[in-house]
C-alpha cells in the first residue's frame, strides 16, 4: 500500500510534497558580527540539511517581529531588510536544493515576558541584565516566569503595535518568497501569555474570560492573514494544554482553533506546554498526538503533531489513522537531518535523492 506520510497535501495554493515536516527549532546563533537577529551560514548548513534530506516542509526558527520579542539576544528576527536579506538567502537556497520540491515556512513570534533570556548553552541561566545586552520584557502583566526579572505590564499601545509588527513581518515573509507562515501561540510566549489563565490577569478587553484572552492571538490572526495573499496558506502554532490546574485544556484549545479557522488559518500545528515553571508534563513517545486529533476532529481544522515523533512507522500512522494531518520532527531530524530518506525507505516508498547524494542510494539496506 502507498505510504500516508509520503502523500502531498494541499493548503489553499500550496502543495507540500509530502507530510514529514521540520519543526521550528531555536538555534541561538545570531551573532553579533552578522547584525542583530540576522540569519548567518550556521542557519543556512541547518535548514538546508533537512531540505537535502528530503523534507517535505521546513518551519524557520522563531523570527521575533521586533527587538524585544526575542528570546535571547542571539536569537533571529524578521523586522529590518538585514534580517530580511538573511533569511532571503536561506529560501532560495531551500528552493534551489530541496530533494523533494521543499516548501519553506517562517513562523513568527514575540517571546513576551520569557524574552531576554540566556541561551541554552550559555554558562549563565535566566534574564540577560540590560548591561549586559538585555532589554526590559513585556507581558499581560507585570508577573515575571519563574526565575526571570519582571516584565511590563503592555498598554493598549504595546499591544497595537505588537498586532502591528506581526503584520509587518508577514508581509516581509512574502516579499523574500516564503511558501507560509506560521504565527506562534505556543510555550507560554506572548499570545500564549494573554491566552492562559494562569498568566492573563488583566481586567480590561485584553484579559478577564476567555474570549478576552483569545482577543490577542485572533487579532494577530485576522492582521496577519489581511496582509498575505489568499493563496498562501496560513499555520498557528497552539499550546493544547499548560499541564497545570487551572490553566489552558484541550476543549479550550478546540475553541481557540476552531476561531483561528474562522479567521483563516488553514492548519493547527498542535503542541503544548511552556505557560508556567510549574506544569507537570510526563513526556513519553506521541504523547501530544492525541491532543492534535481532538483539535483535528473537534475543531473540523487541518493539523500538524509534534512531540517525541521519531520513527516512520510511528509518523505514518498518526497519518493514516487520520490522527494529524502532518507530522512535525524535531530532535529526530537533529540526529539525522536525512530522516525523511530513511523514513520513505524503511516504509516501502521512493523519494528522490538530490543528485550528489544518489551514489548513496541503498540497494540492499539502509
Amino acid at each position: 500500500m502507498p505510504s500516508a506520510l509520503f502523500t502531498p497535501l494541499r493548503l489553499r495554493s500550496l502543495t507540500v510534497p509530502h507530510r514529514g515536516w521540520v519543526s521550528p527549532m531555536c538555534q541561538y546563533s545570531c551573532h553579533a558580527e552578522a547584525g542583530e537577529g540576522v540569519p548567518n551560514d550556521w542557519h543556512l548548513m541547518h535548514l538546508g540539511s533537512f531540505a537535502a534530506g528530503g523534507a517535505g516542509l521546513i518551519l524557520t526558527e522563531a523570527a521575533a517581529v521586533n527587538a524585544t520579542g526575542r528570546i535571547s539576544p542571539l536569537d533571529a528576527g524578521l523586522y529590518t531588510r538585514e534580517q530580511a536579506a538573511g533569511w532571503e538567502r536561506i529560501v532560495q537556497f531551500i528552493h534551489r536544493y530541496g530533494a523533494v520540491d521543499c516548501k519553506v515556512g517562517a513562523q513568527l513570534a514575540h517571546a513576551g515576558r520569557k524574552a531576554s533570556t540566556y541561551w541554552p548553552f550559555s554558562e549563565r541561566a535566566g534574564s540577560v541584565p540590560e548591561s549586559g545586552g538585555g532589554w526590559v520584557t513585556v507581558a499581560p502583566t507585570s508577573q515575571p516566569y519563574d526565575g526571570y526579572a519582571a516584565p511590563r505590564a503592555m498598554t493598549e499601545e504595546d499591544i497595537r503595535g505588537v498586532i502591528a509588527d506581526f503584520a509587518a513581518a508577514a508581509l516581509r515573509a512574502v516579499e523574500i518568497g516564503f511558501d507560509t507562515v506560521e504565527i506562534h501561540g505556543a510555550h507560554g510566549y506572548l499570545l500564549h501569555q494573554f491566552q492562559s489563565p494562569l498568566i492573563n490577569t488583566r481586567t480590561d478587553g485584553w484579559g478577564g474570560d476567555e474570549h478576552g484572552r483569545n482577543r490577542l492571538m485572533l487579532a494577530v490572526v485576522e492582521a496577519v492573514r489581511n496582509v498575505i495573499p489568499d493563496s498562501m496558506p496560513l499555520m498557528l502554532r497552539i499550546s493544547a494544554s499548560d499541564w497545570a490546574e487551572g490553566g489552558v485544556d484541550v476543549e479550550a484549545s478546540v475553541r481557540l482553533a476552531r476561531s483561528a479557522a474562522e479567521r483563516g488559518v488553514d492548519l493547527v500545528d498542535v503542541s503544548s506546554g511552556g505557560a508556567v515553571a510549574h506544569q507537570s508534563i510526563r513526556p513519553v513517545p506521541g504523547y501530544q498526538a492525541g491532543f492534535a486529533e481532538r483539535v483535528r476532529h473537534d475543531a473540523g481544522v487541518p493539523t500538524g503533531a509534534v512531540g517525541l515523533l521519531t520513527s516512520a512507522t510511528q509518523a505514518e500512522d498518526i497519518v493514516a489513522n487520520g490522527r494529524a494531518d502532518s507530522v512535525f520532527m524535531a530532535r529526530a531530524a537533529l540526529r539525522d537531518p536525512h530522516w525523511w530518506l530513511r523514513a520513505a525507505y524503511e516504509l516501502g516508498h521512493d523519494i528522490p535523492w538530490v543528485p550528489q547524494y544518489q551514489r548513496a542510494i541503498p540497494r540492499h539496506g539502509f
